[in-house]
């Protein structure tokens, strides 16, 4: 039997007060926020106790025909993967152009919600000082339903659309960037890609261990020898036994999620590689690659980075690596298409976690030079401080718009058109906001002086993982070379 509650789309006027927050079974929002209110603090409270003795995990049901969202609690054993359910209602009000739904606000504070009960804290700490992966905390993911949150119900995923894939990033990061970058590389660079590209076959092999996270994946593209210049790649493979198998062999760099405990690597992959037909131009091909196939290991854990600690990258070596001709994705020889398709959703999910940064930079900078003191007066009294807030909220929000508005018109069963508006946005998009979210943690550590620049303040660590945003998925020069390729082409770009 399930306990359920209807309310009004409205979430800020639930028909029930243990509703209020029945979103996530985790309180919101951190205590510096709320420190004062009381009220909000036992309502929260409340909520998560009742989703504790229903001892069930929240899912959202979607009711087309009417204008109410259903909050359902199951009773008993949790089910392996809990799909947050869209409501595809077009005559829903829209809320505004960062939530435009009452489905994406209830996603939006689910996700918070468990951000700041429990990404901040030992995970933004711990994990990252250690560089581990916390693949318990991650498995939590699937069970809220967020690790396919763009992939189709039909395969286990939320089936929501790209603004979704935006707010989800966008608030893990402002808890722990490398975290949400494990996250990226798994729902996005895997999940999402496999969901757009793969065969029926392998969406329905892959795709629900994906989204419950019983399956940690990634994707396999930059080398030791080639990053921006995708194309130079070495990494080959060719047919062999008539055409039933491939034979792949190269090596793979800067893979998140390449290994997962430092000794083995992570479940499953996709590989581009250079395939050609005896006489043919090579092309790009993608594979299906599963951990413990014979002649695929892990190379090497890259350890010491600058920032993303908690995010685990390696090396993973191809020699003589066999698999069979249905690990295929797509058209052989056909897989650039489905690069530039994927890029565009993982440069809008990286400049999500680019305003993920500069917010949490914001609120910080915000209560600290409220609390500080110098000369008698409080550090927001000083034009050089208020500057610095002032100038980052102002870039944030900016940022912010842009990316919502081009999350709202992307359509993601739609194949990337060289030249097109949707390309040259992500491509600006992803530039703007990688310096936005690195000027905004700079300016946070200047307002907090030498409390910032420590480790025990938040900011050192989110002004060390901002700085892989304007690298990881495009760095700021390809991006300049893409926008102005494109605007440059004529009749090919224009200006709505």
């Amino acid at each position: 039997k399930d306990l359920s509650f209807t309310c009004n789309k409205s979430p800020a006027r639930p028909a029930h007060p243990k509703v209020a927050r029945i979103g996530s079974e985790y309180p919101r929002p951190p205590p510096h926020l709320l420190r004062n209110s009381n009220r909000m603090q036992r309502a929260t409270a409340s909520a998560a106790a009742f989703c504790r003795s229903a001892k069930g995990s929240t899912t959202f049901v979607r009711h087309s025909s009417t204008s109410f969202l259903t909050v359902r609690v199951p009773h008993g054993r949790r089910k392996q993967n809990k799909s947050l359910q869209r409501s595809m209602n077009s005559s829903s009000d829209v809320a505004d152009a960062f939530t435009p739904s009452p489905d994406h606000a209830l996603l939006r504070e689910t996700v918070r919600n468990f951000a700041e009960a429990e990404v901040d804290g030992r995970q933004a700490i711990t994990f990252n000082k250690e560089e581990r992966f916390n693949i318990n905390l991650f498995r939590k993911l699937g069970d809220l339903g967020l690790l396919g949150v763009t992939v189709p119900e039909e395969y286990g995923g939320a089936g929501f659309d790209a603004t979704a894939a935006c707010i989800v990033h966008e608030e893990l990061s402002a808890s722990d960037p490398a975290f949400c970058l494990s996250f990226l590389a798994h729902s996005l660079l895997f999940a999402n890609n496999l969901a757009r590209n793969g065969t029926e076959e392998q969406k329905h092999k892959y795709l629900p261990a994906a989204c419950s996270g019983e399956l940690i994946g990634g994707m396999c593209m930059s080398e030791p020898g080639a990053g921006t210049d995708v194309f130079g790649m070495r990494t080959k493979a060719d047919k062999i036994d008539g055409g039933s198998k491939y034979v792949i062999n190269g090596s793979k760099m800067w893979i998140t999620n390449g290994t997962l405990d430092g000794e083995t690597t992570g479940d499953a992959f996709l590989v581009y590689a250079h395939t050609a037909e005896q006489g043919q131009k090579p092309g790009l091909s993608l594979f299906l690659v599963e951990k413990g196939t014979k002649g695929f290991r892990l190379g090497q854990q890259i350890k010491d980075k600058c920032g993303m600690r908690a995010s685990m990258t390696a090396e993973l070596v191809f020699e003589e690596c066999i698999i069979p001709a249905e690990n295929l994705v797509g058209v052989e020889g056909k897989a650039a298409a489905c690069m530039m398709r994927n890029l565009e959703i993982e440069r809008l999910g990286l400049a999500a976690m680019s305003c993920g940064i500069a917010r949490r930079c914001v609120e910080l900078m915000v209560k600290y030079s409220g609390e500080r003191k110098a000369f008698g007066e409080p550090l927001r009294n000083f034009g050089q401080i208020q500057r610095l807030i002032a100038d980052s909220y102002a870039s944030m929000s900016a940022g912010r718009a842009l990316m919502y508005q081009i999350a709202k018109g992307m359509d993601l069963d739609k194949e990337a058109v060289p030249g097109s508006n949707k390309r040259v946005e992500t491509d600006a998009v992803k530039l703007f906001c990688g310096k936005m979210g690195k000027d905004a943690a700079d300016a946070a550590m200047q307002v907090m002086g030498g409390y910032g620049y420590v480790g025990e303040y938040q900011v050192e660590r989110l002004w060390r993982d901002s700085k892989l945003l304007e690298i990881g998925g495009g760095t700021n020069e390809s991006h300049h070379k893409n926008i102005v390729r494109d605007l440059s082409a004529p009749g090919r770009w224009v200006i709505a």
